[in-house]
């Protein structure tokens, strides 16, 4: 898969996480596919998926748009997450922290 393609799918996988409301149940979004980890748990705190794969290269890794950051800190330079973790934590239209809605 090519960088543009992998990129395309880490935007969706991102604005599917962002737009999927629910109450009490949530959604998440598609675990990542193009990366070598057999091991993805969601990380409610930043509203990524990480690597907890630890026969994997990436193990420890969060996985956002398509990249692979090694720590939270390196996700939240990343200025696409920046204006994700806004919409995320404020739980689109919920009003409360760290939800997807109602």
């Amino acid at each position: 898969m090519n960088k543009t393609k992998k990129m395309m799918a880490g935007v969706a996988a991102s604005v599917m996480a962002i737009s999927v409301t629910g109450c009490g149940n949530q959604d998440l979004p598609p675990e990542p596919t193009d990366v070598d980890c057999d091991d993805w748990d969601w990380d409610d705190e930043s509203g990524t998926y990480y690597c907890d794969d630890d026969r994997s290269s990436n193990f420890g890794y969060y996985y956002f748009a398509g990249r692979m950051f090694k720590n939270k800190a390196g996700l939240r330079n990343f200025s696409k997450y920046k204006s994700y973790s806004k919409s995320y934590k404020s739980g689109i239209g919920s009003g409360s922290k760290g939800g997807f809605g109602g």
